[in-house]
């Protein structure tokens, strides 16, 4: 997401480094560009334009900060109002009204708000440590209820039975009759869609909604729609009381329009991201996490927040001091490692969040690279090993990688491409071990992106500095301002 309007900020951006001060004609060029790359991502026009002047505003009137290049406070500006057009921060559902919390989605056809409802459930669910009871409301679509009860016996939730006969506010208030005899805190209730905005839709959802009285109305729409999701989402807070709204499918949105507009022109926040297909892959909103992203600067903080939640942590402490007491990295370590990175979405999505790592350059190199499927190859390779063999790959003769090739179905070419990166992968291990070991992996990783830190530092403590306590840096060696990569 947001990768073509990344590279295209990031390169206007480059603009007024380095300039000795911000007035209209070094900021007019780089305006342009800005307001060019928002319009090529979808963002409504009138939204486009209330962004430039505010940006123009607070560039040509502000006094500089003495610490701060001009550049680099032109850059923060833009962050600012970012931040500020998407909704300053995230906003969470109320889940302090008496239970069952009753949270309704609305939607067009085809947005997604069954496996959104299945998502949502799920999140609760983990998350917020909520018991969560779904319900459908949906009696037109062939189906429907079939999916809902499918996803949610996928999550672990309760599903309350309806059917096509019966009226759909007689099934909702059934169904908070039903979660209150279960002690549930939340009951999701998911509507029908149609494939576009009518009037006798709208009829329906607003007796319903009336019926209920639903603690979040919350708007489930496709983000690839780009400035049609912001209009639509419009049509559906005139008639209805929304609360909030989830923009879904935007792991397949390049653009980012969507995200940009629709707080703008409802009024609403955005809340949730629905960001693939897996019933996990529901992320709460964070206005100036996305507004670091879309300048390049990834998202530190939510990686943080995912390692935290999908890592296996006993695997990874024991590993740790295993090589803390001076033990080999080996093979069942190395395949270790490939479960976890896949838990955490795959090395696109992990690279999606690092500083400098976000864009559609670097997209394109993963899909041409085709990691997912290396890696798939190397756990193969390493599953048709024994259990001798993976924790001590010293052993593995010409004998052996034949047998290991066959089992699998590769080539010895393979097992010995496997067994070289492995070799590398034990020395970093070695290094990253040692004392100042974590130092000598910055100093790596900073060489690896030409000596300039590339906001790397945040993973490492110390916000948006580099790993020597100096400046870090946005993609191409511009300098962050100071503050970026903290929690706000």
């Amino acid at each position: 997401m947001f990768d073509t309007l990344t590279d295209r900020l990031t390169q206007s951006l480059r603009n007024v480094t380095g300039t000795g001060q911000l007035n209209e004609d070094n900021i007019k060029d780089t305006l342009r560009e800005v307001r060019m790359a928002l319009l090529e991502a979808d963002v409504a026009l009138p939204v486009t334009r209330e962004f430039i002047e505010k940006v123009k505003a607070e560039a040509l009137g502000q006094e500089v900060l003495k610490q701060l290049s001009p550049g680099q406070a032109f850059v923060k500006i833009v962050y600012d109002q970012l931040t500020e057009m998407m909704g300053e921060a995230n906003q969470s559902l109320n889940l302090s009204a008496k239970p069952p919390v009753v949270i309704l989605l609305a939607g067009l056809q085809g947005a997604g708000k069954t496996t959104t409802a299945g998502k949502l459930a799920k999140f609760l669910k983990d998350r917020q440590k909520k018991k969560v009871v779904t319900v459908s409301a949906d009696v037109y679509r062939p189906a429907a209820i079939e999916q809902l009860r499918s996803v949610s016996n996928d999550v672990g939730v309760d599903f309350i039975p309806s059917s096509s006969d019966e009226n759909p506010i007689d099934i909702a208030m059934r169904a908070i009759e039903q979660a209150k005899i279960k002690f549930a805190d939340v009951l999701i209730v998911d509507t029908a869609g149609r494939l576009h905005i009518d009037e006798s839709m709208m009829d329906e959802i607003k007796a319903l909604t009336a019926a209920i009285n639903p603690t979040e109305t919350l708007f489930v729409v496709d983000s690839m729609t780009g400035q049609d999701a912001a209009n639509t989402a419009k049509a559906f807070n005139d008639a209805l009381p929304l609360t909030g709204v989830i923009l879904t499918k935007t792991d397949g949105d390049a653009r980012g329009g969507a995200a940009l507009s629709v707080r703008a022109i409802t009024g609403k926040p955005i809340k949730f991201l629905g960001m693939g297909e897996k019933l996990d892959a529901l992320e709460p909103f964070h206005p100036e996490r996305i507004a670091q992203r879309i300048l390049g600067m990834g998202d530190v903080l939510s990686l943080v927040e995912e390692v935290e939640r999908k890592i296996d942590r006993e695997k990874a402490e024991k590993m740790a001091k295993k090589l803390q007491k001076g033990g080999a990295f080996n093979l069942e370590d190395m395949l270790t490692q490939f479960e976890q990175m896949k838990n955490m979405g795959g090395m696109a999505g992990f690279l999606d969040k690092l500083p400098g790592m976000s864009g559609s350059g670097i997209q394109q190199a993963l899909e041409q690279a085709k990691p997912e499927k290396e890696v798939g190859k190397m756990e193969a390779i390493i599953r048709s090993m024994t259990i001798k063999e993976r924790r001590n790959p010293d052993i593995i003769n010409p004998s052996r990688k034949r047998r290991i090739a066959a089992g699998c179905g590769m080539e010895i070419q393979d097992v010995n491409r496997l067994l070289k990166q492995h070799s590398q992968m034990a020395k970093m291990m070695r290094k990253f071990s040692s004392p100042g070991g974590i130092a000598k992996m910055m100093r790596g990783m900073k060489e690896l992106q030409g000596g300039g830190g590339g906001g790397l530092g945040p993973l490492f403590g110390g916000g948006a500095e580099g790993a020597d306590g100096g400046q870090g840096r946005m993609p191409g060696n511009m300098p962050l301002p100071p503050g970026f990569g903290k929690k706000r």
